[in-house]
């Protein structure tokens, strides 16, 4: 049987790069966050983007998605409101809804994104989501989005129990430490990225806590990874 295999960059508040079959997936790209270790220019010279995801309509979410786009000829996945504001504008993607995969193979070998509930906001640009990447069939990564604890993270667990799950600390407009570490009890991860903390006064917090706390419970192991890391994720 193949490993699960992928790599996994941080680049602040709630942005990722994810890298999987020599392809590029970055999620809620907001690259020129306060936290962020490198320019626009500067990821786009480092990192190959093929997909780029988006969970809600927030500005802090987008980010530089319609510029990445732009520059680089990258496809999109986002939920139907937001699909629909984007092809309008005259960008490539693909729109869903909360439910089943979707698949993406056709931009990522090997990719299906089954779209979540977040308890979030979204302005009227439909419903805030979280994302669950699957790779060849295998749920290898949860990101949460903005979201705050709900009670279908069990099932979210209960059914695919994602290998790496990435999941808001910050409190405020989000979960906190706290409700994130209960979260990590339903989702039952193998490992966990703390995100979307510290970018502003509001949502500051210790991430080494939250990591104390799961850690204590046995619950997963967690990577506190600073802005700019990479990881190898092998399973």
């Amino acid at each position: 049987m193949n490993k699960l295999k992928f790599k996994l960059t941080y680049l602040g508040h709630s942005a990722f790069h994810v890298e999987y079959n020599g392809k590029g997936i970055v999620i809620d790209p907001w690259i020129e966050n306060p936290l962020s270790p490198m320019s626009l220019d500067q990821f786009l010279d480092k990192f190959p983007v093929d997909l780029v995801v988006i969970t809600h309509a927030h500005e802090d979410h987008i980010g530089n998605a319609e510029e990445i786009m732009r520059r680089t000829g990258a496809k999109f996945f986002a939920i139907h409101e937001i699909f629909v504001d984007l092809t309008k504008k005259g960008f490539e993607g693909v729109g869903a809804n909360i439910g089943g995969p979707a698949n993406l193979s056709s931009i990522v070998p090997g990719l299906s994104i089954a779209m979540t509930p977040a308890t979030h906001s979204s302005y009227d640009k439909g419903v805030p989501t979280g994302v669950i990447l699957f790779f060849d069939g295998e749920a290898g990564l949860y990101h949460a989005g903005d979201t705050g604890l709900f009670a279908e993270m069990q099932f979210i667990g209960e059914l695919y129990a994602p290998k790496v799950a990435l999941l808001p600390i910050g409190g405020h407009y989000t979960m906190d430490i706290t409700q994130a570490v209960y979260a990590t009890k339903m989702l039952k991860p193998k490992v966990v990225v703390p995100m979307h903390y510290d970018t502003f006064p509001p949502i500051k917090a210790d991430p080494n806590e939250f990591k104390k706390r799961v850690e204590s419970e046995g619950l997963a192991q967690v990577r506190v990874m600073r802005p700019g890391e990479t990881e190898v994720f092998e399973f």
